[in-house]
């Protein structure tokens, strides 16, 4: 019995300290090109997806009008298309995040849904405003208030409806950003004032 019992105790602290060799001196996956863990992504979805479905508002407090649909799209070109992209203008860099920023101008799938029109927009409400940790998703909560964030959602759910001409206007045209980023040239950095002595 002090045998097993030994190898119990044994075997229990084998793990633990293979692991913490694995993540201090090992190669974890760490950077953006790495393969992922085995589950990674069921491992992360799951309980995003249960908090999600627990704590998403039910319905928008207003309603999809062109005003709050052209806010929206005001709101997503200055806080959002860097990384989700514009109408026909897929963010260059996205795909080489990790996870990739999903275009949410962009048909997906076999139904051909645009962006994430097919959520619930409590859904796309509640990753505006909590972020999502370890993706380069921020939460926007301290950033927009509680309407704005309504008005980017309600754009978002409605992404593969007619939208009014001044939206469609916001959201076709590109970014500019005084260089063309596609080209892979370098974007100018200001000069910095000198370091206080």
């Amino acid at each position: 019995m002090k045998r097993f019992l030994l190898g119990l105790l044994l075997g229990l602290l084998v793990f633990p300290v293979w692991g913490y060799l694995y993540f201090r001196v090992g190669r974890p996956p760490v950077a953006v090109a790495d393969q992922p863990f085995p589950l990674e992504k069921q491992v992360v979805r799951v309980p995003l997806h249960a908090r999600i479905d627990k704590e998403m508002p039910a319905s928008a407090p207003i309603e999809a009008s062109a005003t709050n649909l052209t806010a929206g799209a005001q709101i997503y070109r200055t806080h959002c298309a860097e990384c989700h992209g514009l109408y026909g203008y897929p963010a260059v860099f996205a795909a080489h995040m990790y996870p990739d920023a999903p275009q949410l101008w962009a048909p997906h799938g076999h139904h051909g849904v645009v962006g994430v029109s097919d959520d619930p927009v409590g859904e796309t409400y509640w990753k505006v405003a909590n972020g999502i940790r370890l993706t380069g998703m921020p939460a926007f909560d301290k950033i927009l208030n509680q309407t704005q964030m309504w008005q980017v959602s309600l754009l978002m759910k409605n992404a593969d409806q007619p939208l009014p001409p001044d939206v469609m206007t916001l959201i076709k045209k590109p970014l500019d950003f005084g260089v063309d980023l596609s080209a892979g040239q370098p974007v100018p950095v200001p000069p910095q004032p000198p370091a206080s002595q």
